[in-house]
């Protein structure tokens, strides 16, 4: 018999081979970097710097004292259901079921990803708006799907439309991705954009999967919008939320998605089998909390620090030359494009991180026609956040400039 070597790598399955998250292995470079001593300012998390507000904390360490120790019902706790559906009717003008048309999930990427195993067949075209958030794709291609990547243009505010969007479908189209307020961007979709899309989703008959995890983190008035409230939308949509972003909980893992009952029904049996059910006592928390009126006031006042944050980014990169920026009408991330010098966004996100100790995520990680861009997130105590703009204001210029034509400034992601 003959004995051959192996690495490993004839055993892997052909779905296993994807990249990890980009977003994810940065973070987790910084905290290498900084346990080596070095002082990294990281402008790169997804995540918000607030600690949960104590109230919260406190619903949690309750929880645990009386015993909320057990698996919960599959779908989620159904106080914690119920609060959520009161949550969606009186934030999102969305009427729900409780008990048949709500799962709780382990953060709103498995949301996503069990949304997508439920409705996505091998095959299937997923229109993808670009840039992107850095899960959906492969989430798509686990799921044997075919993303169909939709650019969006800068110089319109990186705004999606629905005459863009029905270039795009096809027979084959199963789901629309709608991420508003969106990341990395910051833009944010307006109610006649999604009257438009909802149209033209009725008409071709396709879904949309709505994630609407930074829906109360808006500047300037902006408002939003859940696409699963307009007239005949209920049945096509399927809208994804969750408590890491605007009540600062991703540790908590919790998410949650509301579909029709058909959905949400292969939705909780996949559900079943990947994690059983989300964290019980972190669930018993979050339904007090949503019907706490310290949890919105909390919320507002991250917010009024996000928008000032948001003032000092946009006014640093205004004071580098060959930068602009759209500036975010939403979440606490800017998509600053650097364009004007000769490098890609991971080579620059390179040196930024290793000559300047500013960790930014690179354009790329958002779609390969994003290389002019690099992400930062004003996630940042504004003291950190000005000696990250400091020395970055400090290097970049020193970079090599590109020749030719520069890029338009822009300063509004709304014309």
């Amino acid at each position: 018999m003959i004995h051959r070597e192996s690495d490993g790598m004839d055993f892997i399955a052909e779905r296993a081979k994807i990249n990890s998250s980009a977003t994810v292995g940065i973070m987790d470079q910084v905290k290498k970097l900084r346990r080596a001593g070095e002082d990294v300012i990281s402008l790169s998390a997804g995540e918000p710097d607030f600690v949960t507000p104590e109230h919260i904390r406190d619903y949690a360490k309750q929880a645990l004292d009386q015993g909320y120790t057990f698996y919960s019902d599959t779908p989620g706790l159904i106080e914690l259901r119920e609060a959520i559906a009161e949550k969606l009717l009186r934030d999102n003008d969305i009427e729900a079921n409780p008990e048949s048309e709500i799962v709780v999930t382990v953060g709103g990427k498995e949301a996503i990803y069990c949304a997508m195993m439920a409705t996505v067949n091998p095959g299937d075209e997923v229109i993808v708006p670009d840039p992107y958030w850095v899960s959906y794709v492969p989430c798509i291609e686990l799921c044997g799907g075919h993303p169909v990547y939709l650019p969006l243009d800068e110089s319109g505010g990186f705004r999606i439309s629905a005459s863009q969007v029905e270039k795009a479908v096809t027979s084959r189209t199963k789901m629309l991705i709608l991420n508003s307020p969106n990341n990395p961007t910051g833009s944010v979709a307006t109610r006649s954009d999604l009257d438009a899309l909802a149209d033209l989703a009725k008409r071709k008959h396709f879904l949309v999967l709505s994630d609407e995890l930074y829906e109360k983190i808006l500047f300037d008035g902006e408002r939003h919008y859940s696409i699963a409230s307009f007239a005949g939308m209920k049945d096509l949509s399927i809208v994804v939320n969750g408590f890491s972003k605007a009540t600062a909980m991703p540790g908590w893992r919790l998410g949650y998605l509301t579909a029709p009952k058909s959905i949400t029904t292969r939705v909780t049996a996949i559900h079943s089998h990947l994690v059983t059910g989300a964290c019980t006592f972190a669930q018993r928390a979050a339904a007090l909390a949503l019907r706490d009126e310290r949890t919105e006031k909390s919320i507002k006042e991250m917010v009024s620090e996000y928008q000032l944050r948001r003032d000092i980014v946009m006014d640093a990169l205004k004071r580098i030359d060959g930068v602009s920026c759209c500036s975010p009408r939403g979440t606490f991330y800017a998509f600053p494009n650097v364009s004007g010098y000769e490098m890609k966004s991971q080579e620059l996100a390179s040196e930024l991180l290793n000559k300047a100790k500013v960790a930014v995520v690179p354009g790329a990680a958002f779609g390969v026609r994003n290389e002019r861009f690099i992400r930062l997130s004003f996630a940042t105590a504004k003291e950190k956040l000005k000696i990250a703009l400091e020395r970055m204001q400090e290097i970049i210029p020193a970079f090599e400039k590109r020749k030719g034509p520069q890029h338009t400034r822009l300063t509004s992601i709304r014309k």
